[in-house]
C-alpha cells in the first residue's frame, strides 16, 4: 500500500496536483491522506483521482471534537488520522504519542503547524507532512510517503521543488520579491 499524505492545503491545490500527476506517472499510491484545514479541498480531491481519500477536519474546518479523528486500517497496523491542533502538537508530540496508544494505532498522521516532520519512536510512526500552499518552515512546501509492505513501513518527506524538479522550468528566472527599497526612495523623493 502506497499512502500520499498531505495538510493544510488551504483552499490551494496546484501543488499537489503537481505532485500527483507525477506520483501516477512514476508508481501511482493506493490511498490519500488529508489531515485537515480544507476539508473541501479533500473532497475535491476524491471526486477527482477517484483514489480513497481518507480526511479529517482541522482547526480552520472549525473542527474541535470527534470528526478530528479518524483511524486508517493497514496490513501493518492501524494509523491514526487527526489535524493535531486538539493535541497541542504546535508544542511537543506526547499528547498525540498517547492518542496514538490509546486508539491502539501503530503511527499517526497528523498536520497542523504546516512544517513536516517524521519520527519513529519505540515502534510508534508519527508524520506531519507539512504543507505544500503555505510551509512555514522555509521549505518550499512539504508532502510524505508512507509505503507499508505486510508489516515493513517505510516513510519520506519530499521538498516539493526537489521531487517535482521544477517541473522542467529551470531555466526560468525567480520572480523577485520585495519592493520595499523602491517604496522608500520613491516616498523620500517627496519632500
Amino acid at each position: 500500500m502506497r499512502i500520499l499524505v498531505t495538510s493544510d492545503t488551504h483552499d490551494r491545490l496546484s501543488r499537489f496536483w503537481d505532485v500527483f500527476e507525477k506520483l501516477e506517472a512514476e508508481e501511482p499510491v493506493d490511498v490519500i491522506v488529508h489531515c485537515g484545514d480544507y476539508y473541501t479541498d479533500a473532497n475535491i480531491i476524491k471526486a477527482r483521482t477517484g483514489i480513497p481519500v481518507f480526511a479529517v477536519k482541522g482547526n480552520c474546518d472549525g473542527s474541535f471534537g470527534d470528526d478530528s479523528y479518524m483511524i486508517l486500517e493497514t496490513e501493518a497496523g492501524n494509523f491514526l488520522i487527526t489535524h493535531g491542533h486538539m493535541e497541542n502538537v504546535g508544542h511537543d508530540l506526547q499528547r498525540l504519542y498517547y492518542k496514538v496508544l490509546e486508539s491502539d494505532c501503530i503511527g499517526a498522521f497528523f498536520g497542523h503547524t504546516h512544517r513536516s516532520a517524521y519520527i519513529e519512536m519505540d515502534g510508534i510512526y508519527l508524520m506531519n507532512p507539512g504543507s505544500l500552499s503555505n510551509p512555514r518552515d522555509g521549505s518550499g512546501g512539504t508532502f510524505g510517503i508512507i509505503q507499508i509492505d505486510n508489516t515493513d513501513i517505510w516513510g519520506k518527506i519530499y521538498r516539493y521543488e526537489d521531487f517535482i524538479g521544477a517541473l522542467g522550468n529551470s531555466n526560468k528566472k525567480p520572480k523577485v520579491k520585495g519592493g520595499r527599497l523602491r517604496s522608500l526612495l520613491n516616498y523620500s523623493d517627496r519632500f
